[in-house]
């Protein structure tokens, strides 16, 4: 998707929003391109969408990008998220989710809604193309 057929919020206050949210996701999206553990793939995803219908400035910039507009490119062109991504989400997910459910839960209910919700999110990001 091209910025120009994107629509673009009409609000200023809903692009504010989805800009600084772009933008923060777009952070923790380049910190994950050195930080193992944290997934890129996902937070520039995220960036992009937001982008994408609150700057068509930014989103330009980000799909030329040449650090990570391949993976917009790639994912928008039906390629999908690369394995080594989808590995990388889901290690992270359940290595915080594990460590989040053995040190920072006493709840046997939380614990039982974080593995369901973990399980859940693996299914959705092993079944992205």
């Amino acid at each position: 998707m091209s910025a120009d057929s994107a629509p673009v919020h009409r609000s200023r206050l809903v692009r504010v929003l989805l800009w600084t949210a772009g933008t923060v996701s777009l952070i923790l999206g380049l910190i994950g391109v050195v930080l193992p553990g944290l997934p890129t793939t996902p937070f520039v995803l995220l960036a992009a969408a937001c982008y994408v219908r609150s700057s068509p400035r930014a989103y330009d910039w980000l799909i030329r990008n040449r650090l990570v507009g391949h993976l917009i490119v790639r994912y928008r062109s039906g390629e999908g998220v690369p394995v080594r991504a989808k590995v990388v989400t889901i290690t992270a997910l359940w290595v915080t989710i594990g460590l989040s459910a053995a040190f920072a839960v006493d709840s046997l209910i939380v614990r039982i809604m974080l593995a369901v919700i973990a399980i859940g999110v693996t299914i959705h990001v092993a079944s992205i193309r």
